[in-house]
């Protein structure tokens, strides 16, 4: 049985979330790095391992841009810190951290003549799942911009914040915002 990192079993880990659940994809590997096989498909996305999807999360600014190596090795240490703090499985703190600071509901805008007016609409289950997985990563780099800690130490923050829904978090503070916004739009 292959473990994730060769520490973390990821077979033991649950999805509560059903509508999430088709998208996390949860295979067991142990080095999430598949190199873009489901690139330029229809829900590729749901085929690649959420770790692997939050590595190349964290790629996104001047940390780590395009270097898999570097951020592989943030997101390992992040993982080894969350499972110091917490005494859990960390894919699990993860999963239930992407469940809390996925939005529910948004606003798009309708054209009515040439008046735009706000409507509240439900998210597809992948597109809260990319907004969660984005605003981890951005709340961590963040954190992290002219700070003294570590980029390991401000995203393993962010998921322990925001797997227990605390407001502190970015992400579900993120979130809030959001579904705020358009619960004044209904």
């Amino acid at each position: 049985m292959q473990k994730l990192f060769d520490k973390y079993d990821l077979t033991e880990v649950t999805v509560s979330d059903r509508g999430l659940g088709r998208y996390i994809n949860l295979d067991p590997l142990s080095i999430p790095h598949i190199g873009a096989k489901h690139a330029n498909r229809w829900f590729g996305k749901a085929k690649v391992n959420i770790v692997e999807r939050l590595i190349n999360g964290m790629m996104r600014t001047e940390h780590a841009t395009g270097d898999k190596a570097r951020t592989y090795n943030i997101v390992k240490n992040a993982f080894s810190a969350i499972e110091k703090k917490t005494k859990k499985n960390p894919v699990q703190t993860f999963v239930n951290a992407l469940q809390n600071a996925a939005p529910r509901e948004e606003i798009t805008r309708l054209q009515y003549g040439g008046i735009s007016v706000p409507k509240a609409v439900d998210i597809a289950p992948l597109r809260r799942l990319d907004i969660a997985l984005r605003n981890i990563c951005l709340g961590a780099i963040k954190v992290s911009h002219k700070n003294k800690k570590r980029i390991e130490n401000c995203l393993a923050d962010e998921i322990i914040n925001a797997a227990k829904g605390d407001p502190n978090s970015f992400s579900v503070s993120k979130k809030d915002e959001i579904e705020r916004v358009a619960s004044s739009a209904r």
